[in-house]
């Protein structure tokens, strides 16, 4: 009885005392576990991953003639680049959806990077 209360009171003064986006990425990484998606960290380019994270940022970028919409997804751990190529915009892709994306990893310009990834829209 007296693990379980220290362990109660030990989550509950953390809870109290860590930084908001901390807790968040604590929760994100949870979440990860729960649905058998592979934390971000552990992916490595050329291996076909499925992510769940929240979008951060999601932005149009006109390159040359053809436009991409990126976005960024984070899983509590590292941040993964969705990329729609010839996209401007995907309903429901939007900063703060969580969602999970499954396809073959890249790396560009040190960033890991999903191209046209299939994805689901995860509720809240």
């Amino acid at each position: 009885m007296a693990s379980s209360r220290g362990g109660y009171w030990n989550r509950l003064v953390r809870r109290l005392t860590s930084d908001v986006t901390e807790l968040d990425a604590d929760d994100l990484s949870r979440e990860v576990d729960a649905v058998g998606a592979q934390r971000a960290c552990d992916c490595r380019s050329g291996e076909e991953v499925t992510v769940l994270g929240r979008l951060r940022s999601v932005e149009l970028c006109p390159r040359d003639a053809a436009a991409t919409l990126e976005a960024e997804l984070y899983d509590g751990t590292e941040g993964v680049t969705l990329v729609w190529l010839g996209r401007r915009r995907i309903a429901g892709i939007e900063p703060g959806r969580t969602l999970k994306a499954r396809g073959r990893l890249a790396v560009r310009d040190g960033r890991k990077v999903l191209y046209n990834p299939y994805y689901e829209l995860q509720t809240s």
